[in-house]
């Protein structure tokens, strides 16, 4: 097909346009020039940088000059999503690092990406109030009044319901502006109460936050929670209990819950396992619905995260139309990341296929699993297997003798009456309840000692117990093999040079790349395959 040229003819300021594969591979990596697709008198397709658009004179055209096709302006990274993420959480690019449970999202690695620019979360679930307090004081200390973005998890806690208002309550007293809220499957008034407190409106009667809530989900029927108003049922009793005021209550209930929503495709942890090209269009499809039925007056922004492990995919996403991206696989694999070195170890070595789904700690009763590496470790097999005897028997007495010696002794390390004296002391002094349930209810006692060996093995990866490296429970998405593939060769490739700021200015500046070379591909210029392959390089 012959492409139409414009009106005008361009001028190069000095350096030729490019015409050869070669050539136009280096001009296409200068992502911050603008380009112009142009034409040769002989009829080659080429690719100019800089210089300027001049008029044709008539048929014919000036010495010099090339017939113009189309032009593209500067593409950067910061640019690539939605505009109004920068502005309302002070990033440079948006772009967020989330929270991996247990402090594998350090306080280290959250205080890294804020100063540069980027937006990370503490992963504060499965640690204690105090814990959770101990890094609010370090990531004040490290960050101090600078202004600079940074959150915390917020996760449901069905069985726990205490400790997740505790948690809550927590971020309220110490000024927690944003929170990432995970794992929900019904509102609670914990997070009800963190998203409403504080809402006040300007002189212009626009409704300002005081907290932003970022929402997790994988769902539609659990998107929808986050995008209408909290229920009046729940804003009622927290005025009720003195945890709202009316002004407040009045307020939330014209605003969707949550102004950030993350929908979490195929990733590390809890996840439904959705392929994001399904999931994220039809989230904004929803969203739009949401937003047009309640007549908001701004809509939720939309972002992507789930195999987000390369620049093509971060790339994709922006494509599907997401506000911000959000990693997380890769990060754990960072130097920064509180999982020890040894599993870091073990995450470099993963495919894109050595990721298996094994029942979750947390919602072990529930049969709700999470995905997790398979390669290098028995996790996943051992922890099937107990959910298979929790289904199967009604006791761990009535657990056949030959099982049960498996399990006392490769698993446990301990007799099932030693195994459940440990996870007593633990219940008694985080929630006697659990205690006084297990021991009414011989199948919760069975739960619950199983459960602390899920737990366990988490935190033997954190703090990587050498005679348990068959245990180790590392969460991961197939997006670390894709990444692990796609640095091999550079200076990446070793987990000891991997950093959470250069892994994130890699992808979004090969995002950049990428989604430029498709804009010149549909703009008649023939690209060549090296220019969607962003090569990752130190960026300053």
């Amino acid at each position: 097909m012959t492409l139409p040229a414009s009106p005008n003819r361009w001028r190069p300021d000095g350096r030729p346009p490019a015409f050869t594969p070669t050539e136009i591979g280096r001009a296409l990596e200068e992502v911050r020039s603008t380009a112009h697709v142009v034409r040769e008198d002989d009829g080659r397709i080429g690719l100019g940088l800089g210089g300027e658009l001049v008029s044709s004179g008539g048929s014919g055209g000036a010495p010099g000059t090339f017939a113009h096709l189309a032009s593209l302006p500067p593409t950067y990274p910061e640019w690539l999503g939605d505009r109004t993420f920068s502005e309302t959480h002070g990033t440079r690019f948006p772009y967020v690092t989330g929270s991996m449970a247990n402090g594998i999202a350090s306080v280290r690695l959250v205080s890294e990406m804020a100063r540069a620019g980027f937006l990370g979360f503490f992963g504060a679930a499965g640690l204690s109030p105090g814990r959770v307090e101990g890094a609010l004081d370090e990531l004040r200390r490290e960050l101090g009044d600078a202004g600079l973005p940074w959150g915390a998890n917020l996760i449901h806690s069905p069985n726990e319901p205490a400790l997740e208002e505790a948690v809550a309550d927590l971020y309220l007293r110490r000024g927690v502006a944003r929170v990432e809220a995970s794992a929900y499957m019904a509102l609670t008034p914990s997070v009800v109460r963190y998203a409403a407190t504080g809402l006040t409106t300007d002189p212009t009667g626009r409704t300002r936050r005081k907290n932003h809530l970022f929402a997790k989900i994988s769902r539609e029927e659990v998107a929808i929670r986050f995008l209408e108003p909290p229920p009046a049922e729940i804003l009622r009793t927290l005025v009720e209990r003195g945890q709202l005021t009316a002004a407040e209550a009045r307020l939330a209930e014209a605003l969707p819950l949550a102004e950030d929503l993350t929908a979490e495709a195929d990733s590390g942890g809890h996840t439904d396992n959705r392929p994001l090209t399904a999931l994220l269009p039809a989230i904004l499809r929803l969203r739009d619905r949401v937003a047009a039925e309640r007549g908001y007056r701004q809509a939720v922004r939309v972002g992507a995260g789930g195999g987000l492990g390369t620049p093509s995919s971060v790339a994709a996403a922006f494509a599907l139309g997401a506000s911000y991206v959000v990693t997380g696989s890769v990060n754990q694999a960072c130097v920064e990341s509180g999982l020890h070195e040894s599993g870091r170890a073990l995450l470099a070595e993963a495919g894109i296929a050595d990721v298996i789904m094994a029942p979750a700690a947390d919602m072990f009763e529930l049969g709700v699993t999470v995905q997790v590496l398979r390669r290098g470790t028995m996790f996943a097999v051992r922890a099937k297997k107990l959910y298979e005897l929790y289904r199967s028997w009604p006791s761990l007495e009535s657990i056949p003798a030959a099982e049960r010696e498996k399990v006392e002794t490769q698993l446990l390390r301990a007799t099932f009456a030693e195994a459940w004296e440990s996870t007593r002391a633990f219940w008694a002094a985080r929630d006697p309840r659990e205690v006084a349930r297990a021991e009414a209810d011989p199948k919760h006692l069975m739960a619950l000692v199983f459960r602390s060996y899920l737990g366990l093995s988490s935190r033997w990866a954190i703090a990587g117990e050498p005679d348990r490296g068959t245990d180790f429970q590392i969460w991961c998405g197939p997006a670390m093999g894709a990444f692990n593939s796609w640095v091999r060769g550079s200076f990446l490739e070793k987990p000891d040079a991997r950093t959470a700021v250069q892994v994130a200015r890699n992808l979004m500046e090969g995002a950049a790349a990428v989604t430029r070379a498709q804009q010149l591909r549909a703009s008649g210029l023939a690209v060549p395959p090296s220019a969607f392959d962003f090569r990752p390089r130190p960026l300053a």
